[in-house]
């Protein structure tokens, strides 16, 4: 069904990775509070609604794919390749299947990162939007930057710009 669904995924992983799917039974969306989770996602890991009996009794994993898909109504599955169900676990997808393994390491860790954080500090704040967007953007954005191969790098003028500009703002 996400195959169908979602343009552009070759390969799904399905995981009970311990921290993912510890706030998956909580049914949380996972809070984006660093800037390791704004190199991947610009928003909260999301998360699904609890499946109903009505659900569960049907077609149990096809019930599942339409709790996916009913989360990504909205979003763009290539920007967000990942999903909490709630009280299950994580799923992840990509371009292919290294790819969806790529992303189900990395959710783990993002996981683990934000439960130790709220560990420390129950009241952390999600981190701020202008951090959020520059992480993001620049691996992932149109004048993508940062940790992209020769192709996807800026020019070395834009990044001169930049550094320029940059240096203006330094303070004193």
């Amino acid at each position: 069904m996400l195959f169908r669904e979602m343009r552009g995924i070759g390969g799904v992983v399905h995981t009970h990775s311990t921290y993912a799917t510890g706030w998956a039974q909580a049914a949380t969306p996972i809070p984006i509070l660093g800037t390791t989770h704004a190199d991947y996602l610009d928003e909260d890991v999301p998360c699904t609604e609890l499946m109903s009996a009505e659900a569960t009794a049907g077609d149990y994993e096809a019930e599942t794919g339409v709790q996916i898909l009913d989360c990504f109504r909205g979003r763009d599955p290539s920007r967000t390749p990942m999903v909490l169900v709630a009280g299950h676990g994580a799923f992840t997808w990509g371009k292919s299947a290294e790819q969806a393994v790529h992303h189900a390491v990395v959710l783990e860790e993002i996981a683990r990162m934000a439960f130790v954080t709220r560990a420390i500090a129950p009241a952390a704040a999600r981190l701020p939007v202008h951090l959020i967007r520059k992480h993001f953007e620049r691996k992932h954005g149109a004048d993508a930057y940062y940790g992209q191969g020769e192709q996807g790098r800026a020019s070395d003028a834009e990044r001169s710009r930049r550094r320029s500009s940059a240096s203006k703002r330094q303070r004193p």
